[in-house]
Order: C-alpha cells, then sequence, then structure tokens
C-alpha cells in the first residue's frame, strides 16, 4: 500500500475507507452501501459475506496522540449504528436477515507504512 505525506482529516477518512473496503473485498465480501446518511446517522459500510449483512465502521488516524482508532467506537456510536442500520433495512426493503457489526481501522502515520486492523462481531 501506497503512503499519502500529506493528508487532510477529510483525506483521510476517506482513503481509510477506500482501503477498508478494499481489503473486506479481498475478504471476499461483498459492499453495498458506502457512506449510507440518514436521521439516525451514517453506515461507513454496509456488505455482504453471502450469509449475513456486515455494518462495518471504519476509524482512520494519522496517529494515536488522541487515542487509537478504534476508542473512537463507543457503545453509543454502536446504537446509533445499529439505529441506522433498521433504517437501511427498511430503505432497501430488506427482511429479515443476519447482521453483525464489525469495525476497521486504520492507522496511517504520515511517514509510515498504513497499518489496518479488523474487529469482527462488535
Amino acid at each position: 500500500m501506497t503512503t499519502v505525506v500529506e493528508r487532510t482529516r477529510p483525506d483521510l477518512g476517506r482513503q481509510g475507507e477506500d482501503l477498508a473496503c478494499e481489503y473486506l473485498e479481498r475478504q471476499g465480501l461483498v459492499v453495498l452501501s458506502r457512506n449510507w446518511s440518514c436521521r439516525e446517522g451514517e453506515l461507513d459500510v454496509v456488505a455482504t459475506d453471502g450469509d449475513r449483512l456486515v455494518v462495518v465502521e471504519v476509524k482512520s488516524r494519522s496517529g494515536t496522540e488522541f487515542g487509537g482508532p478504534l476508542e473512537a467506537v463507543t457503545p453509543e456510536k454502536l446504537a446509533r449504528v445499529r439505529k441506522a442500520t433498521q433504517r437501511w433495512l427498511m430503505a432497501f426493503r430488506v427482511g429479515w436477515v443476519d447482521v453483525r457489526y464489525d469495525a476497521v481501522s486504520v492507522l496511517w502515520p504520515p511517514d509510515g507504512e498504513v497499518r489496518l486492523h479488523h474487529l469482527k462481531g462488535l
């Protein structure tokens, strides 16, 4: 993976989500939606592994001065993601389906190699 030296915060988030989606697709998931929004919040990535819906929260950071990326996935954030997932299911008229919630952490220091961590089943 290439390193982009100067990134704005929105660039880092978008590039982190791009990397996360590439990784998830290499793991066999099919991405159905990215950055889907509703009044309850936003879903970074909605994918499927063929058996279930996989909703993925992606957190990107350039360093750990303010904590690691996964520290931002709080119980409150997960509650909003779960509510937004219900809206997504209604919007796309998906009946009952098993849902797994995951998080992907992207740590991408300006002068270092990107590190990605996938946490399944939050």
